[in-house]
């Protein structure tokens, strides 16, 4: 889905949701939006400028160079990374991972590692000497593209610590990649953002519950597999 990051999704951009749903998480210190030096990617970082968020614009292919340029202008000592279409992330559950990662001693921390969240919830923790590790020492493709499969294929150099909740939803598809996934979200957000209200992953479970037909819009969609 070309510039599915800025379709309007009840009155504002998919990006301006994420970042608010972002935002949410009370652990954080601040958003850097990381997007490419593309000009098709001007509208990205004009859409940050509109909502007075930073942004950084590195390679479009060397994803992980990206990661650690936008680290670095930050200052991060921690950095999370989400990606920009999960629109029905959830801040609530991000503050949890934030606690456990702080008293873990890990360097990586994600809820990706043994998926049990849905699709579109994934967030992944780590330290800047992590990342800069990471940027300095991965040479593989994959690595570049992806950020954080160096992390998990290297278990003997960094200290790995999977997130995990007590029921496996890892079915649910709630992430943004087809025309199928756009139908689902936006008839969540209709049924519990408009007006706008910070929806949880509870509340969006309820409403499956409630209206399980909403299920059927996506779930055909193959689940791509991750990439760490």
């Amino acid at each position: 889905m070309p510039g599915k990051v800025l379709r309007q999704l009840c009155g504002q951009s998919v990006l301006a949701s994420v970042v608010a749903r972002v935002k949410s998480a009370g652990r954080l210190d601040g958003i850097v939006v990381a997007t490419s030096t593309l000009p098709a990617d001007d509208a990205v970082a004009a859409e940050c400028k509109r909502l007075n968020v930073s942004s950084f614009r590195g390679s479009e292919e060397d994803v992980l160079s990206r990661y650690f340029g936008a680290a670095k202008m930050a200052g991060a000592e921690t950095i999370v990374r989400v990606t920009s279409d999960c629109p029905l992330f959830d801040g609530v559950l991000l503050d949890e991972m934030l606690k456990m990662f702080s008293g873990a001693g890990a360097d990586y921390l994600s809820n990706t590692l043994k998926r049990t969240f849905p699709r579109g919830l994934d967030a992944e923790i780590f330290t800047s000497a992590a990342l800069m590790r990471a940027n300095r020492d991965a040479i593989k493709p994959h690595e570049r593209e992806h950020v954080t499969p160096y992390f998990c294929e290297h278990p003997e150099l960094f200290r790995l610590r999977s997130f995990e909740g007590a029921v496996d939803l890892s079915a649910h598809r709630w992430t943004l990649d087809t025309l199928e996934d756009w139908h689902f979200v936006e008839a969540v957000y209709q049924a519990l953002y408009c007006p706008p209200a910070l929806f949880t992953t509870n509340d969006v479970l309820k409403l499956l519950k409630e209206q399980p037909e909403l299920t059927m819009l996506n779930v055909h969609v193959e689940q791509k597999p991750i990439h760490n």
